[in-house]
């Protein structure tokens, strides 16, 4: 397993030191549900920690004899922030947690501060915003410490658990999600786009630091309406779009686009030659979009650079097929990276880029 590219050096200044000592554990944000998928990849990639405690949307974890740097970001792929845990606060107001969190947390050198909801569907008094001020006044920050972090920014976390709790801890900005409070995706749907996959693709192409070249070719398996297709258009592409169904007019209309109505495996496999990304977002068992995507990918002549693949997971107890999903991906030629975006449902974004070999890889 690859870990999604990572964010751009921070430039010449010197690092904010990170406190000392770290903190002896983690603490990882996750959908309302993943928890027991977030467990499983953690006893995959990191069996040396242990699992300590978890509600719903957080699951923490003891490090142990594990002392890993100040920059560590296991690829957890449920996880929507990994921070470095340094304890709870209570208190009745936003000051008076603030307060405790600066007791808490004796260091004072902090370029950037997160404040967010455990759950944004939890109906709280509490407001991100007036608590980040408490905490800029407990800490003596200046006002205008950033809410987006630079890539290697030192970040002061604070997760609101409820009107009268918190978690506190802090990371290093490294990865693209993490440069967010609670690793969200800061856009959100315009008006304009005809549905979620816009957002969707677009989260998948910041977190994974795609870059998408003007006057490439993509063709998206079951495209309809067609946001996803919308999203490829924007970046430059020209785009071939398959499904039955109709597109929506603002994007059939567009110039670059074109539509085969019929299903994908109804197109002869020659037709998808000279594409160089292929996109697949199918409200279908995930079995299925990864044979869908395998009779593509694999065919003669057929060499796209890249696969952006959702694939959906009927129930949670699904997510224990993931590694298996991956070596498919690998088998086929690929390197791979996923994540469950903070924009999508029960779901996991593969992104799979073209070995530079450009041939399959022996599994293993």
């Amino acid at each position: 397993m690859i870990h999604p590219p990572p964010a751009a050096a921070r430039g010449p200044i010197p690092p904010t030191t990170a406190p000392a000592p770290r903190g002896g554990f983690l603490l990882a944000t996750c959908q309302g549900g993943a928890e027991a998928a977030l467990v499983a990849r953690q006893q995959l990639v990191l069996p040396a920690i242990s699992r300590a405690a978890w509600r719903r949307g957080v699951v923490t974890f003891r490090l142990g004899d594990v002392d890993p740097s100040d920059d560590f970001w296991p690829d957890l792929v449920f996880a929507r922030a990994v921070i470095r845990s340094v304890g709870q606060v209570t208190g009745a107001t936003d000051a008076d947690r603030a307060r405790a969190a600066g007791e808490l947390v004796a260091h004072r050198a902090w370029d950037a501060i997160h404040v967010w909801h455990r759950d944004p569907k939890l109906a709280t008094e509490s407001d991100p915003a007036a608590m980040r001020s408490a905490l800029l006044e407990a800490f003596g920050l200046r006002k205008d410490l950033p809410t987006v972090a630079r890539p290697g920014d030192l970040v002061l976390d604070c997760l609101v658990d409820s009107e009268t709790r918190a978690w506190i801890g802090w990371h290093r900005a490294r990865l693209p999600a993490s440069l967010h409070a609670g690793g969200f995706h800061p856009q959100s749907l315009p008006p304009d786009k005809v549905s979620r996959a816009w957002l969707k693709l677009d989260e998948a192409l910041a977190s994974f630091g795609l870059v998408l070249a003007p006057g490439e070719r993509a063709c998206e398996l079951g495209c309809a309406p067609g946001g996803a297709c919308q999203r490829l258009l924007e970046a430059g592409l020209h785009v071939v779009g398959i499904d039955p169904a109709a597109v929506d007019p603002r994007v059939a209309a567009q110039p670059r686009f074109a539509q085969w109505r019929m299903r994908a495996r109804d197109v002869k496999l020659r037709g998808f030659r000279g594409f160089d990304w292929i996109v697949a977002d199918m409200n279908i068992d995930p079995r299925s979009t990864l044979a869908a995507i395998e009779r593509v990918v694999t065919a003669d002549g057929v060499r796209p650079r890249g696969i952006i693949a959702t694939l959906k997971l009927p129930d949670w107890s699904r997510a224990a097929e993931l590694p298996g999903w991956l070596e498919r991906f690998r088998g086929w030629g690929f390197r791979t990276a996923a994540r469950q975006l903070s924009t999508g449902g029960r779901e996991v974004c593969v992104v799979a880029l073209r070995d530079t070999a450009g041939r399959p890889r022996t599994a293993g």
